[in-house]
């Protein structure tokens, strides 16, 4: 039976981590996701599941490569300059095939920044924060509902694939209150026959590793990576569109943005202009094919990104777009969330031709 419940971002993401069977969590309190741990520590006793506050986000990325490694259902959480810390682990997760979950509510930046909502972690998350060829499946909510089903799809996914996923989020979804629908809890049993359980009469040790001295063999590596990561571009894009059927201006936003470019679209179809929404709800991967069909059509006059930051998805949108029509960027900075009636103005003047 669906639970339905009044609660904060931070604390139904946690939630529906137990109930997803969440096995362990490791991270380090950072706002604005501190609910996020306090919440999983105030739960702890009822279920069997590991909590541990690590010294560190360094220390906590590679607790998860190890009861990851180990076969478990493994989680941390984190903003932005602890997402930054857990970039070189990232990396040797996802070469050695490890499936986990981050969770980055995004705050302000650069440096230290405001504890105020941002979406500037985009291209860090996309196109990898850390070293070498490898990419992570990243998933976008723009609410509270979202936080919930998306971190049970984040499970599944990691699993599928033995990857890491993770949810870019931001600082205003986490503190935000919204009436949630719970899924019912699942009794998570591992089918993880690659994992370091141990040698046992019946096969050898498995060994985990992302370090291959032979250039030739790291070459294989990164061959049988990119295969996986070919078959989720197949498999799971996922996204949204409103109103983009006769649409002659498509907006492109994610996350929380995405919710006000909506209401931007309602105000301006009152007025008689012809907008949509394109919703990217996986940002890795892209959904490419989806945005190119659209720019194909011949009404469409131009597309603007409306993001949280100096410009980041509008590179992955103007690729997608491929010089079949314009491209404009409009964002707010420095944990500055920009409102419907300011996002139209900006479309107005770019109508008008002036930038």
């Amino acid at each position: 039976m669906v639970e339905t419940k009044l609660m904060k971002g931070n604390e139904a993401l946690a939630e529906a981590a137990i109930r997803s069977g969440l096995q362990a969590y490791f991270g380090y309190p950072i706002t604005p996701q501190s609910e996020v741990i306090e919440y999983l520590a105030r739960e702890e006793p009822k279920y069997n599941y590991v909590l541990l506050q690590a010294e560190s986000e360094v220390a906590a990325v590679n607790m998860l490569y190890g009861s990851g490694g180990a076969g478990g259902r493994v989680m941390t959480t984190t903003s932005s300059p602890g997402f930054s810390l857990m970039q070189e682990g990232i990396s040797y997760i996802a070469c050695a095939e490890i499936p986990c979950v981050f969770a980055n509510i995004v705050r302000g930046g650069p440096g230290l920044g405001t504890i105020q909502p941002s979406q500037s972690d985009y291209n860090q998350a996309t196109k990898g924060g850390g070293h070498g060829d490898y990419n992570i499946i990243v998933l976008v909510p723009n609410s509270v509902q979202e936080m919930v089903d998306h971190c049970r799809l984040a499970f599944e996914l990691a699993d599928k694939y033995r990857t890491p996923a993770m949810l870019l989020s931001d600082g205003a979804i986490g503190q935000m209150m919204e009436k949630v629908n719970l899924p019912e809890p699942i009794e998570y049993k591992p089918n993880k026959p690659w994992a370091t359980t141990g040698k046992t009469p019946d096969r050898e040790r498995n060994i985990l590793t992302s370090l291959y001295i032979k250039s030739e063999t790291m070459e294989e590596k990164n061959k049988i990576l990119q295969e996986k990561y070919k078959q989720i571009i197949a498999n799971e894009i996922r996204f949204d569109e409103y109103k983009t059927d006769d649409a002659e201006i498509i907006i492109t936003s994610f996350g929380l943005t995405s919710r006000i470019a909506k209401k931007t679209v309602d105000i301006g179809r009152e007025e008689g202009m012809k907008l949509g929404l394109f919703r990217p709800i996986t940002v890795w991967p892209f959904p490419t094919k989806a945005l190119a069909e659209i720019a194909s059509r011949p009404q469409v006059k131009f597309f603007i990104s409306v993001e949280m930051n100096a410009g980041q998805m509008v590179e992955d949108v103007k690729l997608a777009v491929c010089g079949q029509k314009s491209v404009h960027f409009y964002g707010r900075m420095g944990g500055i969330v920009p409102t419907p009636d300011e996002i139209l103005d900006v479309i107005k003047e770019k109508e008008a031709g002036r930038d």
